[in-house]
């Protein structure tokens, strides 16, 4: 079920999308946040920016909220994005044990958390986490399809 505290978060990772637009990354903004309800992390891709294919929203901020806590395990976390995870972050969702998954708009190219995969709730791995989807669904798929059909666009039409 999404909470008051859910979507004050989506807007906290919404915020990390546009940044990310800003600097010429696919906007996908995340933060993690603890079990007393403050964001640990925010993130937004980073894979331009670093020249890492690793830099997704997702991994950095698992990055920061387990340097902040000094413990890799985020077991009492929530982890919010803005788009359903792709098959590395949701691995990376499970070996951190982070318990719950709130994220905006489905990815059906690459998601990984109940589109065309489910890795985070496998009954196959050692962790599950708890999805909850959907959360400002339209805004966050919008800020991705807006930037991909701006960026796919012929030089001439920029």
């Amino acid at each position: 079920m999404t909470s008051t505290a859910d979507l004050d978060a989506m807007d906290a990772a919404l915020e990390e999308a546009r940044l990310g637009a800003l600097a010429g990354e696919i906007p996908i903004g995340a933060v993690i946040v603890g079990a007393d309800g403050r964001i640990l992390a925010r993130a937004h891709n980073q894979r331009e920016s670093q020249q890492d294919p690793t830099a997704h929203a997702e991994v950095v901020a698992l990055r920061k909220a387990a340097h902040a806590l000094g413990r890799w395990r985020l077991d009492d976390c929530t982890l919010v994005v803005t788009l359903e995870p792709c098959p590395m972050c949701a691995g990376a969702v499970v070996m951190a044990r982070v318990p719950r998954l709130v994220f905006g708009a489905w990815n059906e190219e690459y998601g990984a958390a109940g589109s065309r995969w489910d890795l985070v709730r496998d009954r196959r791995l050692n962790h599950r986490a708890e999805v909850i989807s959907g959360v400002r669904a339209e805004e966050c798929g919008a800020m991705v399809r807006e930037f991909m059909s701006d960026h796919r666009a012929a030089p001439e039409e920029r």
